[in-house]
């Protein structure tokens, strides 16, 4: 089978072809429909009957993956290792939604999980799938009113939490926010669930908190309620969201089928095999690649609770690479490029033995060449990208090399893949030529997995998603296709600096930047001016100690030469490090607002406010001193 092969397979029948995925798949009722459209909202095997815990534990178990390692658990901020058997897991699962049923939560009813990097919050995700609850996993740590905010919008009847989070070496409780998001929303829970953990413990309010242990201990197990496949399984509030919470409502179903297709198709991931995606339960790819996806694919999956510097140094990933013979790495491009700035030579690379691994998948943001090209040689394996969103629930685009390895061009996250027809759209809705940018959409349907609408406002799902331009899901981001059918995103469609009517991609212009070999991340947004309209400035953090106006100087010679005198490139700020969010995403429009003496908010995903503060001493031209 070859690429070309199976994406044509899926346009001739595209139906069939998500039946088929499905059938693989152990339903209570196998699906005699693939899409519809009921009221407006798409829909994925109407039909079919299925519960997604079943298909991620009870099925393995009882076809003989009882004792294999289903999910390990490694905390270097705590000290702890440990690992779960599918047997072990699914006891602990079935005891857990016994302790849901006993706390009054049912079918339908939502359920917040606001909890760190632990096992516990794997296992609360699965308890909610297993009694066909709603969870909305919170990322934890988040501030009390982006907390408050969540649960006055899903509403929830029982939080599962626990005692407090560890950041590197800083204790998080957990307690006074959630204590303050429950009195700024004025929604009253029924009860709220702590996992007390060594590191701190948390004082319990009588009547509505209660020990997570303790209940366990008195819970016993309940078997899993069959869903309809269109039953909602989880909400997902999008990072960054500020004002109303959009909250992102994925199927059981489509839910399924697509990660099961995913983790072979794409990731070429099989039962046994073991995947680990370095990301927190709190986001998308958690959901996707940390819980369900391996799971559901009879994968062992990795459950990390640190960071990839500083835990206690860069070689945190290849420690836990040679300790459980990791196969598959899935990260953000930050993460590897932290690592390439603090061990530039692959010093520690060395120090391990990561014979096992087969490849490293990024997404999260744009993959920078530089930063893919160091990965590939350091490590000596694919270094593969892959584009998709919150919304989507799995790549859109991405190399399928269980499919066919497609040879990979730098810049690029490869080809669409099944289900997904993407095309590039000028302004009027045109469909642009080979290597034109434009807006980058998706022709309706959307495949199985995708969002199926906004948690309580439908309406609200069109017109951001769907009203641009009729017949197509707009994904806010821009790029364009080559001849060869290979897929560019360049950044977000509000990325885009038009300098004296002529408009320059900042995906473009940072990936001349971080040519650069003295630079090891970067961002370019855009600084309001007065003859030209705007003009792209650069905020470069280094990687070596080389003189930072030499940089500068050597930057601006670098963007005229590869992109030429029209970009008006002559503004470097070097900086110790850029303002992003806790997955990773550097914070844009924050630094543009910043730049451009706009008024603008901290928002809540960031991941070290005090670099905020540090950019503004700097942008005031206050002393500033460049250390390593």
């Amino acid at each position: 089978m070859t690429y070309e092969n199976e994406y044509n397979e899926w346009l001739r029948t595209p139906d069939e072809f998500w039946r088929q995925q499905a059938s693989k798949l152990a339903w209570y009722n196998q699906p005699t429909v693939g899409h519809e459209s009921v009221d407006g909202q798409s829909q994925w095997f109407a039909d079919g009957t299925m519960n997604t815990c079943y298909l991620a534990l009870d099925h393995h178990v009882l076809n003989g993956r009882a004792k294999q390692a289903a999910l390990i658990y490694d905390s270097p901020v705590s000290g702890v290792s440990l690992t779960y058997s599918y047997e072990s897991l699914l006891d602990l699962t079935a005891r857990a939604a016994g302790m849901l049923i006993d706390l009054g939560v049912s079918k339908g009813d939502t359920v917040i999980i606001y909890m760190p990097m632990i096992p516990e919050a794997a296992i609360a995700m699965l308890a909610c799938a297993r009694i066909g609850a709603i969870h909305s996993v919170v990322f934890g740590g988040f501030a009390a009113p982006e907390l408050a905010s969540r649960i006055a919008d899903a509403k929830p009847s029982v939080i599962l939490t626990a005692s407090c989070g560890i950041e590197v070496e800083r204790i998080i409780p957990y307690a006074p926010l959630i204590n303050e998001a429950l009195r700024l929303c004025e929604h009253e829970v029924s009860a709220c669930v702590v996992l007390q953990r060594e590191a701190a413990s948390a004082p319990l309010h009588e009547g509505r908190d209660f020990d997570w242990k303790t209940l366990l201990e008195r819970s016993g197990p309940v078997d899993c309620v069959p869903v309809n496949a269109c039953d909602p399984l989880y909400i997902l509030y999008t990072s960054g969201t500020t004002g109303r919470p959009k909250g992102i409502v994925r199927d059981n179903g489509g839910h399924a089928t697509a990660l099961n297709y995913s983790m072979g198709s794409v990731f070429d991931m099989n039962a046994g095999d073991v995947f680990w995606a370095a990301s927190d339960v709190g986001w998308v790819v958690g959901h996707s690649y940390i819980v369900y996806g391996p799971l559901i694919r009879g994968c062992t999956t990795i459950l990390f609770e640190g960071k990839p510097i500083m835990t206690p140094d860069a070689g945190a990933f290849w420690r836990v690479i040679e300790a459980y013979n990791v196969n598959t790495l899935f990260s953000a491009p930050t993460a590897f490029r932290a690592i390439r700035r603090e061990d530039p030579n692959g010093v520690l690379i060395k120090k391990y033995n990561t014979e096992s691994l087969r490849r490293v998948f990024a997404a999260g943001e744009r993959l920078d060449p530089p930063t893919q090209v160091w990965m590939g040689e350091k490590l000596g394996v694919g270094v593969i990208d892959n584009w998709w969103q919150t919304e989507t629930g799995w790549p859109i685009c991405a190399n399928l090399t269980g499919v066919e390895d497609l040879p990979v061009k730098y810049g690029s996250a490869t080809k669409p893949v099944p289900g997904f027809d993407v095309r590039v759209l000028d302004e009027s809705g045109q469909r642009c030529e080979a290597g034109e940018q434009g807006k980058v959409v998706i022709k309706l349907p959307l495949p199985p997995g995708c969002l199926m609408t906004v948690w309580g406002d439908h309406l609200r799902f069109q017109d951001a998603y769907l009203s641009q331009f009729l017949g197509y899901y707009s994904s806010g981001d821009g790029g364009y296709v080559d001849h060869e059918g290979y897929v560019f995103i360049m950044g977000r469609v509000d990325d885009v600096i038009n300098v004296a009517g002529h408009r320059l991609s900042t995906g473009d212009l940072e990936e001349v930047l971080a040519q650069h070999s003295s630079v090891s991340e970067c961002a370019v947004v855009a600084m309001r001016h007065e003859l030209k309209g705007e003009v792209p400035v650069g905020f470069v953090v280094l990687s070596a100690h080389d003189n930072p106006e030499n940089v500068a100087s050597e930057l601006v010679d670098l963007v005229r030469s590869e992109v030429g005198g029209i970009a008006c490139y002559k503004q470097t700020h070097i900086v110790h490090s850029l303002p992003k969010t806790r997955s990773g995403k550097i914070l844009r429009k924050t630094l543009k607002s910043m730049l451009n003496h706009e008024a603008y908010s901290v928002p809540p995903t960031i991941d070290d406010p005090s670099v905020i503060t540090e950019l503004e001493h700097q942008l005031k031209g206050e002393e500033y001193e460049v250390s390593r």
